[in-house]
């Protein structure tokens, strides 16, 4: 059932796929798909309400929604509908009304427009749930068409698409996962903008895996991720959390039509309201969360790598860098990202980021940096990550893991650099790699070619240096050379060559004509 339903979804961004890149599209594919999610729970509702039944269709339970409207307790029950879900789509706009539209010939953009407003505009005069939650879906852009026309068909070509699939029939995990299929399947298409939003699912495998490691029980965990893309990475640590229902997840996104896309895939995955803490804005400049809680279980990470900031003398009495002396250069906040989710984990906790190599032994402040973490214990162990397994880059990156207040300052170093199964351009991590992995980083011991736990004075001799060949040696001496053998190789190869001239310069002494001789006395075989 989960194949065929991310088919069907996957299919429907074939109607924008020849009119726009693909990421542009993946905000209308996935605003229509979130858009008709709300619509058909919707309407399955108003049946279970009016008549303690699931209906047969949904055409069916639309008539019973319009139908609704004659009787008195029609604002009975958009209260209810209100009270449970933060919403009631008028019955004119729901995403099956709006079919029929388009099978009449009647559809216009502009009643899409209104039941989406009718969502944004739910909720308490306190809580908006879904405020602004589709501010970012463009009915007006000419990515669509350049007229309103043309934008009418293309949009209610994705519509009718989406309309055979009927979201209640699936469970709740493979619609959430569908969604995740979905992001997935844009990145992979985005290219370089794919960091943006996504994190490969084995790497947030890894991540969450560690981090949450010896906190499975916990009751009301939290994790924190100051650059939450899609969501994708928080909500991995449901798969490995015994209460998953309770998890706090709190994050932060800069860019806005991702920070909605990180909404959504929260809500399809059922997570409710109370348990999403999420924030539009730049985790550098301007600190989030400041009012309790403000430190978390686990922080994971993978933010732009080397992007630029504005490293601001201020900044270094800010309570996030002032304990390290220098602040992350301008060009490069990779470290001013990593001490940002540092000072936001409980003393408890474990912090996974995703990074460039560089930050294991650039100097300057880098340097002065990693020298600070490294002598306060707080680097626990640095993973070295294949090539190319990020759709928006194809260097390789580092996984560090870092945690508070623990005994010792030693530092295990992995190199995963070679776990992985080729899949065309791209790199894949496969459940067997990220074992192997896991295991080393539990066991926490020495294993050939490709583990090592290193002393902190075996660090401070290399001069705070983290550069994972420093530490684990992964060299293959090659084979020894028989000079014999390749001389009487050589000799053969000469003979043949030998062989092959006599017989070219013989075919050639039957031609006749302008400058053969002079050619045949070049090859050494002329009179």
């Amino acid at each position: 059932m989960s194949q065929e339903l991310n088919q069907a979804l996957w299919n429907s961004a074939n109607i924008m796929r020849g009119s726009m890149n693909a990421d542009e599209y993946k905000d209308y594919l996935l605003g229509l798909v979130f858009y008709k999610y709300l619509s058909d729970r919707q309407l399955y509702e108003v049946v279970d309400l009016l008549e303690d039944r699931k209906p047969e269709t949904l055409n069916e339970a639309q008539k019973i929604y319009e139908d609704a409207q004659k009787f008195e307790d029609w604002k009975d029950l958009k209260d209810e509908l209100e009270s449970k879900f933060g919403y009631a789509i008028n019955p004119n706009f729901t995403f099956t009304a709006l079919y029929n539209e388009i099978n009449n010939h009647t559809f216009m953009t502009d009643h899409l427009r209104q039941g989406m407003r009718d969502i944004e505009q739910g909720g308490s005069k306190i809580h908006k749930p879904y405020e602004d939650l589709f501010e970012d879906f463009d009915i007006d852009s000419k990515s669509l068409g350049n007229t309103p026309a043309k934008r009418n068909v293309i949009l209610a070509g994705v519509m009718e698409e989406l309309a055979n699939i009927n979201f209640n029939e699936y469970g709740e995990d493979a619609l959430g996962n569908a969604y995740e299929y979905l992001i997935g399947e844009f990145a992979a298409g985005s290219g370089k903008k794919a960091g943006e939003f996504y994190t490969p699912q084995s790497v947030s495998t890894l991540i969450t895996r560690i981090v949450t490691l010896g906190q499975e029980s916990r009751i009301g965990f939290s994790i924190y991720d100051p650059c939450m893309g899609s969501g994708s990475l928080l909500l991995q640590a449901r798969n490995f959390i015994k209460d998953s229902h309770l998890i706090q997840f709190f994050g932060q996104e800069n860019i806005h039509t991702t920070y909605n896309l990180a909404r959504m895939n929260m809500i399809l995955h059922n997570v409710l309201f109370e348990y999403q803490h999420f924030r539009n804005g730049d985790s550098l400049s301007e600190d989030w969360p400041t009012e309790e809680p403000t430190n978390f279980d686990a922080v994971c990470m993978n933010p732009p790598y080397s992007q630029q900031w504005s490293a601001a003398k201020g900044f270094i009495t800010d309570p996030r860098f002032q304990s390290y002396e220098r602040l992350a250069p301008k060009s490069k906040a990779d470290f001013a990202f990593l001490l940002h989710g540092f000072y936001h984990l409980k003393d408890t906790g474990t912090m996974g980021i995703v990074l460039p190599h560089g930050v294991l032994f650039r100097g300057a402040a880098e340097g002065v940096i990693r020298q600070h973490l490294l002598e306060n214990g707080s680097i626990y162990a640095v993973i070295g990550l294949p090539a190319s397994i990020f759709f928006n880059t194809s260097i390789p990156t580092c996984v560090i893991i870092l945690k508070k207040k623990r005994e010792g300052r030693d530092v295990l170093f992995i190199d995963a650099s070679k776990e992985f199964k080729k899949d065309k351009a791209k790199n894949l991590m496969l459940p067997e790699h990220i074992e192997k992995i896991i295991t080393a980083y539990i066991e926490r011991r020495d294993v050939e070619k490709f583990a090592h736990l290193a002393t902190f004075e075996e660090i401070e001799e290399n001069n705070f240096n983290l550069n994972i060949p420093r530490y684990v040696d992964t060299f293959e001496e090659e084979e020894p050379i028989n000079l014999a053998e390749v001389a009487g190789k050589i000799s053969e190869a000469q003979n043949e060559l030998q062989t092959e001239m006599t017989a070219f310069i013989n075919m050639t002494k039957e031609l006749h004509g302008e400058g053969i001789e002079d050619f045949l006395k070049s090859l050494g075989g002329g009179k």
